[in-house]
Parts: structure tokens; C-alpha cells; sequence
């Protein structure tokens, strides 16, 4: 038993029982034996009664010594204090999860990546062809990552829901891709590129993976150029650089408004040299629908043919998700209808943990919403705002036609507000004050839910061919989708959901939490923190494809044993039927409501209680309200047809059902994250004017989510935030 900090053992001798003590005195272990129990205890007390004397002489000595420091100095007691006080977070040892292990190399910020190349482990070039690597998604990050890894000698399998790999929602990408390569002389650096991202992010993103996607972002360029990737180009010949928001340089390179495409085309024209050489095996028309676990490592996939409904098993030595964000939980969202969550949500039910996944972009130039049954949401670029000026009427509710409100009659708010960058914000920035704008009633068109995109003076300074040449594409499809001329009237834009910053939590080599299980590009959490800036996202998928993963999955497959598994090992056979009655169970519903009117009634939700404005209240709402959704799904929806041929109704449901039940996991994360940061915004934590008001002593940190069951509370693990270069401050754009 234990008394007063010490041990007393009850021992059996031949006379009889004795308690022995078992205590510390003058740093020597020592035993005594007593003949009965309350004799220990007095002896216990005894000891731990001289015990506390001698602590309370020596903090008095201690003391003592501290006050004559003190004089010497010639600093007060009141003074030191108030030291500590102010810089009480500097003392704190962040408290992290031994669940994560970031693996940040040590050394200085602009040595880590490079000398981490160096101590990663090989493989040997001929041992390469033993190790098969499944890549999951064919957008910018897994067909780069796919053609890279076969390059090097790996064997490849690679998997995409769509009819080729080409069809990826990476091609919808408009604006451009950021790198640091400085063409215009205007003071960009990659460390000009690292501060401006971290700060985008809103402090809440690891510095060390922003570094390395900074130095790697000139190598991206180089290696497109080489591709034959049609950048736009000076008339001088060199390439073209245009402005994003949240930086005060031109870094961007596109190609018009098909930036995405054209990248695209690049990264399929390398994957598919890599399938006629037969060292990728491309898998079309297949949906991951499960993540096998085997002792631990991630050892393959469960796939369905979404033509012939096939349920096929595919094992391999590790296994990489290139499968986008979550963006289509809000339903009318950007992405494409096809985009979903359910690869990352199999993979977290598995183990893999869910790092901040209330992070969500709200892009601030998309067409507005003109009906409650549209199922799709367009993206006007935000390349769009280096010309074009936003603004409302200033008198609320003036329907006039825009061309009739005279320049004193108008509200340029963002240039009036934040004077510095003006038009080009970040991305959080221009969506809430969008929306702030229409809330107070300053919102035009027929809904009252937009704002003005007006090109007039930029078309006066530079006349309608020069900005045909830049935005032309663009404009041909605003007008095809509204039958607006934007080169005579100003576009009206509204934001919309467009990206997700959260993700499946990765380490520095892009490992999630299950060995042998990587994540890259929108599908992991690293980069971007609370807020991405605008041509970040293709910069981070081709970082991740071509030169990170490639750089450091050999860490892993250099001590991977190989074994004698196969697809007929219990764990395929476990997943495979647990999908197979997934499926069953969702077309033996047969209840009254389709699939949309469900995923319709949860975006609604999440957008009205977790999108560009969060409170507790809320939150709490939607937390209550969220189960009893799920509950009616599965008692009421109707999925025709069967499961054994192509069936678009049992598709959907089965992303549906896994959103409803990551949903809950963005609403428990947003309600735990009492603060503002970025894309973030809980209306309880705002400045006088506002703006988003971090709490750094206390949410500085990555918030990474076990899964512990449907309906049940996930555990928060934290991976704390070490600023070592990015001195951490209140954002201002002013």
C-alpha cells in the first residue's frame, strides 16, 4: 500500500506478519520492518514531515539566493514579474501528443529540407522493382507522384473514379501557381514566399513544410518549362507574372484562365509515358471504398468498378492518397460533383488521424447562387482582382443598373479599409467582408447575395484587347453561364466554398499516423494552416507529386520487410465484405427521400452553423441537430437499382453517408477551437473592427482527431506550433 508517498509491504515471516517501509532518506535506499501497521505509518509520517522541512529550508536558501541576484542587478521583485507575465508563453513547454511525431529535421529553417534529402534512407536502384506503390487519385498531386515513383524504378499501380486521368478536378484550377523565382525584380525571395504563407495561414500552419514548399516552388517551375507547359510570356519572351492576394508581389505564373489544365496535361503526359513503358498498371473508373490495415502498415486497397459495380482488392507496400478535399460536405461548393471525402474518412476510421478539419476556404469570386435546387457553384479567378475593382452601392437596396451609379455613389470597401493590398486580400479577408457587406443590406442582383467585379477602369487604362489576352476565357464562360457582357457591365460575384486547408494529419516525410500511409496534396493538412493563398494549391500538388514523396517515401520501403500477404489475407476479406454490406445496406433502405434532398439538408446546415461565420451556439445546434440527419438516412433514403452494374444513385450515397459522418468532425472541431484564425471565424473572438482575433497562448497548435466511433467524441491529440523564423502577430492588411 502506499502512505504518505512511501511503499509499506505486508510480509509473511515464520512469527508472524511484519510491514515493512520502503523509503528514500539522504538519497539512500531504506528498508525498515515494523510489527505492526500503524507503527509503519508513524514512522512514515515521521520521514515525511522531515521530508518537507528540508524542501522548505532549501526554497528559502533558494529564495535568498534569488533576492541578492535580483540587487545585484539592480532590477525589483515587481519588475521580473511583470516579465513573466508578459512573456508567460515563451516559459510554457507546449504540450504535444506522442501519438505525433512530426519528424522536423534540426538545423536552420533554410538547411532542414536539403539535409534532410541527405539523411532520409535509400533504396538501392535495383531493389526499387520489388516495392509496389498503390497511388490513389490522378490529379496534379498523384499523377505527378505516380510518374515520378515510376521513374525511379518502383512498381506503380494508380486509381481515378473518372474515365481517364486527365478528367481530374486539378484541370478546373484557373488562376495560376506561385513560385519565387523573383522575374520581376519586385523584392520576392523564397523567404518573402515562406512569411507571406505562413502569415496567409494565419500562423497556424508548420513552418519547416512551408519552408521546403517555398524552396521547392522555383524547381516546379523549371521542371513545367521543361514539360512544355505553355506559361504566359512577356512580349520580351520571359515568362509573365501576375498578382495573387495576400502578397505585394507579382510571383504568380499562368497560362490565361487554364493554368490548372495545362499543369494537368504536363503531369498526364508523364504518367502515361510511364503506362507504355509498363511501369504503371492505371486503374479507370475505380472508387477506393476502403483502406486495408495489416499489423499496423497500410497494405493496400478495396476498389469498386463503378461500371461493372466489381469489388476488387489490390495489396501493395505503401499506399498514397491523392484525393482531394472535402469541399462537397457544404453541397454547393466549387468542386467538382464528383469530388468527396470518403478515401481520407476510410483511411481515419482505420487509424489515420484528422488534423483541423474546420479549416475551409470560402473563395470570394464565385457566381452567386440563383436557385435552391442548383447542385454546383462556379469559380470566377482570383487573378480576376489585379484589374478588376469590387464594389456596392452606398445607399442600401439601390437597384439601379451598375452603370448608372456615379463614382461618389459607390463603396470600393475593400480598397477603402484595407488601403495596402486593396483588392488583392487574402482570400478569408474579401469572403467575410463580402458577406458582411450583403448582410447589412448593401448586397446587389436579385438576391441581395453580391457584390460588383468591375473591369471599366482597367479597360480604360489598357484597353479591351490587353485584357482579352488575360482574362478572356474567363469572361466567354461568365457570360455563357449568366448572359452578362463583363466587358460593358461589372460581374457579380458572391464567395463560395472552394478548398480545404484541413486534412489527414501528415509528418515531415507526408506519412499519416498509419505507417506505410501518405497523403499529398489537398487530401493532407500541412501547408496552408487557416487560410491558402491564391495559386498556392497547384504549387503544393506538384511540390508533393514530383519532388517531396518522391524524395522521402524511400525512408519507409528501406526498412519495409517483406512478407508473404496477399489479397486473400483476413484483413481483405474483413474490409471487402464490410464494404459489400455498406453497400447492401444502403439499397435495402428503400425509404421515401433521394440522396440529394439529404446531402441538400447537411450542406445547408454546414453552411449556415460552419462556414463563414461560427458560434457556439451554433455549433452546438448543428452538433444536435447532425445525428438525427444521419439517423434519417439511414431509414429513409432511396437508392434504386443494384449494386453489381453502374449505379450513380449507390455512388453518391455512399460519399453522402461517410459526409455525415465526417461532418460531425469539422463541427466538434470548430466549437473546440475557440478562436479566430484565418478561414476560421468564431463571431465570439474578433477585434473592435471585426477582424479575426487569435488566441496564440492556448490554440497554437495543429488539432489532430482519432476516430472512436460513429456518434462517439473523437480524441484530440495536438501537434504544438514552433515558430523559429515568423515571429507571430496580428495579421494586418491595412
Amino acid at each position: 500500500m502506499k502512505y504518505k508517498g512511501f511503499n509499506i509491504l505486508e510480509i509473511e515471516k515464520k512469527k508472524g506478519l511484519i510491514y515493512q517501509l520502503d523509503m528514500t532518506i539522504d538519497g539512500k535506499r531504506v528498508r525498515r520492518n515494523f510489527s505492526s501497521l500503524q507503527e509503519a505509518k508513524n514512522e512514515a509520517s515521521k520521514q515525511a514531515e522531515i521530508y518537507a522541512k528540508s524542501l522548505e529550508s532549501s526554497s528559502l536558501k533558494v529564495n535568498d539566493q534569488i533576492l541578492e541576484t535580483l540587487d545585484d542587478l539592480d532590477v525589483s521583485l515587481e519588475e521580473l514579474t511583470n516579465f513573466y507575465i508578459e512573456n508567460n508563453k515563451t516559459f510554457k513547454k507546449p504540450l504535444g501528443s506522442d501519438k505525433l511525431k512530426a519528424g522536423i529535421p534540426e538545423g536552420k529553417m533554410s538547411e532542414k529540407w536539403t539535409n534532410h534529402k541527405f539523411n532520409v534512407k535509400l533504396v538501392n536502384p535495383s531493389n526499387k522493382r520489388k516495392y509496389k506503390v498503390l497511388v490513389v487519385g490522378t490529379g496534379l498531386a498523384g499523377a505527378s507522384a505516380a510518374a515520378t515513383l515510376a521513374e525511379l524504378g518502383y512498381q506503380v499501380e494508380s486509381f481515378t473514379y473518372s474515365d481517364s486521368p486527365r478528367r481530374a478536378h486539378s484541370i478546373a484550377a484557373q488562376g495560376g501557381i506561385n513560385a519565387a523565382k523573383n522575374y520581376p525584380n519586385d523584392g520576392d525571395s523564397i523567404h518573402r514566399l515562406f512569411y507571406d504563407t505562413v502569415k496567409g495561414g494565419d500562423y497556424r500552419s508548420r513552418e519547416a513544410n512551408v519552408h521546403r514548399l517555398a524552396e521547392v516552388s522555383n524547381q516546379i517551375i523549371d521542371h513545367c518549362v521543361a514539360q512544355g507547359i505553355p506559361f504566359a510570356r512577356e512580349y520580351g519572351g520571359n515568362l509573365d507574372n501576375r498578382s495573387f492576394g495576400g502578397a505585394q508581389v507579382s510571383r504568380t505564373f499562368y497560362a490565361r484562365g487554364q493554368t490548372g489544365q495545362q499543369l494537368l496535361l504536363g503531369a498526364y503526359g508523364a504518367l502515361q509515358k510511364e503506362i507504355a513503358k509498363g511501369s504503371v498498371k492505371m486503374h479507370t473508373r475505380c472508387e477506393l471504398v476502403d483502406v486495408v490495415v495489416i499489423d499496423g502498415r497500410a497494405r493496400g486497397i478495396i476498389t469498386r468498378n463503378l461500371v461493372t459495380g466489381e469489388i476488387n482488392r489490390h495489396i501493395g507496400d505503401a499506399v498514397v492518397l491523392a484525393t482531394g478535399g472535402y469541399g462537397n460536405v457544404f453541397y454547393l461548393s466549387t468542386n467538382a460533383m464528383n469530388c468527396n471525402a470518403s478515401a481520407a474518412w476510410r483511411a481515419c476510421k482505420k487509424g489515420a488521424l484528422f488534423a483541423n478539419p474546420c479549416y475551409t476556404q470560402i473563395h470570394p469570386t464565385c457566381i452567386p447562387v440563383h436557385g435552391s435546387y442548383q447542385s454546383k457553384l462556379t469559380l470566377m479567378s482570383e487573378s480576376l482582382r489585379n484589374d478588376g475593382r469590387i464594389w456596392v452601392p452606398k445607399t442600401k437596396g439601390d437597384n439601379r443598373n451598375p452603370s448608372e451609379i456615379p463614382e461618389e455613389e459607390r463603396d470600393y470597401y475593400l480598397e477603402r479599409k484595407y488601403p495596402s493590398f486593396g483588392n488583392l486580400v487574402p482570400r478569408d479577408l474579401a469572403s467575410r467582408n463580402a458577406k458582411e457587406v450583403c448582410d447589412d443590406g448593401y448586397g446587389v442582383g436579385s438576391t441581395g447575395d453580391a457584390v460588383y467585379l468591375d473591369f471599366s477602369d482597367a479597360i480604360n487604362r489598357l484597353g479591351r484587347e490587353a485584357i482579352e489576352a488575360k482574362y478572356g476565357n474567363l469572361f466567354e464562360m461568365y457570360n455563357r453561364i449568366t448572359d452578362d457582357d463583363p466587358y460593358s457591365t461589372p460581374m457579380m460575384i458572391y464567395p463560395a466554398v472552394h478548398y480545404t486547408m484541413g486534412g489527414l494529419w501528415v509528418d515531415y516525410n507526408l506519412m499519416t499516423t498509419i505507417p506505410g500511409l501518405y497523403a499529398i496534396g489537398e487530401a493532407n493538412f500541412s501547408d496552408h494552416g487557416a487560410n491558402r493563398l491564391g495559386a498556392s494549391a497547384l504549387m503544393q500538388g506538384l511540390a508533393d507529386g514530383y519532388f517531396v514523396l518522391p524524395s522521402t517515401i524511400n525512408n519507409y520501403l528501406a526498412e519495409f520487410k517483406k512478407d508473404d500477404a496477399d489479397i486473400n489475407h483476413e484483413e481483405f476479406v474483413r474490409a471487402e465484405k464490410d464494404v459489400f454490406d455498406k453497400l447492401e445496406k444502403l439499397l435495402s433502405v428503400n425509404g421515401n427521400k433521394t440522396v440529394d434532398d439529404f446531402h441538400r439538408e447537411l450542406g445547408q446546415l454546414i453552411w449556415n452553423e460552419c462556414g463563414m461565420a461560427r458560434s457556439e451556439e451554433g455549433l452546438k445546434k448543428a452538433l444536435d441537430k447532425l445525428p438525427k440527419i444521419r439517423e434519417e438516412f439511414w431509414n429513409n433514403v432511396n437508392v434504386p437499382g443494384s449494386s453489381n452494374d453502374l449505379n450513380q444513385a449507390l455512388e453518391k450515397a455512399n460519399r453522402v453517408a461517410d459526409f455525415l459522418e465526417f461532418a460531425e468532425f469539422m463541427l466538434i472541431d470548430a466549437l473546440d477551437r475557440n478562436e479566430s484564425c484565418g478561414g476560421h471565424f468564431r463571431v465570439e473572438s474578433q477585434t473592435e473592427e471585426g477582424e479575426a482575433l487569435r488566441n496564440d497562448d492556448d490554440f497554437a497548435y495543429v488539432a489532430a482527431w482519432e476516430f472512436n466511433g460513429v456518434g462517439q467524441k473523437p480524441t484530440l491529440h495536438k501537434e504544438p506550433l514552433i515558430f523559429e523564423e515568423v515571429k507571430l502577430s496580428q495579421r494586418s492588411y491595412k
